[in-house]
């Protein structure tokens, strides 16, 4: 079975960066995510019900804890978007639990935003395997994390986000602090206060939402907390970005039928046109979404529709403003 924590070893792995098992152990003593509680030590013993009940309690303070760090969600949001905004991507680095929420994350990237899938990435400690299979030891690597991103030609304009719930991981920290040697932006992720991954990284963000109703299991809480703050970060990155038209995916990549009634649908909450409109400015915009709805409301051709979205880097706003700016003659 795959491991559910991102940072605890199996007893037949070797502790990273010379620590010994005791010190190791004593790092782990210092930390919420790890913490014991007593109150919950015969969990085991009460009804299902009220398991889900206690569960479902431990679930809903992820979001208070998550909104105590707004205000640096939301700096290392403008920080990515400006890089991103040149050509950088987006790239985010963990183990365990951390990296499949990464992994997660960058995959549903390409068909929510029609991003490419280089733009944004998921690396996870151990390589693609790892998402089903845990592998022993790969978290433990800081040189391993710097391979991975060396392998992705790491830039200056990159922004690479080390995962961690105890923000002690050798691998998130590693990706951390290699990142920022090459000069790309570094956020660091973590559950816990005063984390040696937020340390390393130019925008730490630490959510903590305190010990576990299974002591170290970081699937639960942690976990929740991660999938929260990712959610913002790409989500409001792309909005930044222009690929959103107010709360609508106006960049949605239409691959299946279900997204391509999405896609129609889209245009008509855009523009309250009628089906025989919407279908035409789809044909004439090769079924892309925000050229039709540019088309529509704009009043211009499918080919003036990707010139002016073009000169205006993918804002649908600023392109419709160019197109309902009257033109002066000489």
């Amino acid at each position: 079975m795959p491991s559910t924590t991102d940072a605890t070893p199996s007893p037949s792995s070797t502790p990273g960066s010379g620590e010994t098992y005791g010190e190791l152990r004593a790092q782990l003593d210092t930390l919420t995510t790890e913490a014991f509680r007593p109150e919950l030590s015969e969990i085991d013993r009460q009804p299902t019900l009220e398991i889900a009940k206690i569960m479902n309690g431990e679930d809903a303070t992820v979001p208070t804890a998550v909104a105590e760090q707004l205000p640096a969600i939301a700096a290392a949001i403008d920080a990515t978007a400006e890089r991103m905004a040149r050509g950088g991507r987006l790239v985010y680095a963990g183990a365990g639990t951390a990296g499949r929420l990464g992994v997660l994350d960058a995959s549903e990237c390409p068909p929510t935003f029609n991003t490419d899938p280089s733009e944004v990435v998921g690396l996870i400690a151990g390589g693609p395997s790892a998402m089903v299979t845990a592998v022993e030891g790969a978290e433990d690597s800081k040189e391993l994390a710097a391979e991975d991103l060396d392998g992705l030609g790491l830039t200056a304009d990159d922004v690479v986000v080390g995962v961690s719930a105890s923000g002690r991981t050798p691998y998130a920290i590693g990706a951390v602090e290699h990142a920022r040697r090459r000069g790309a932006l570094t956020i660091g992720l973590s559950c816990n206060a005063g984390s040696g991954l937020a340390a390393a990284a130019d925008h730490g963000i630490e959510v903590v939402v305190g010990p576990e109703l299974l002591t170290g299991s970081t699937r639960l809480k942690a976990g929740t907390a991660q999938k929260l703050v990712l959610n913002m970060l790409s989500t409001i990155t792309m909005i930044r970005l222009g690929k959103t038209y107010g709360n609508l995916m106006v960049d949605v990549r239409a691959s299946n039928e279900k997204l391509r009634a999405r896609s129609r649908r889209i245009v008509s909450l855009a523009t309250g046109a009628s089906d025989e409109e919407i279908e035409a400015a789809l044909a004439s915009t090769d079924g892309e979404v925000k050229n039709a709805i540019l088309t529509i409301l704009g009043g211009v051709d499918g080919h003036t529709a990707a010139d002016l979205l073009a000169s205006s880097d993918g804002h649908l706003r600023d392109a419709l403003d160019t197109a309902r700016t009257p033109r002066t003659t000489t």
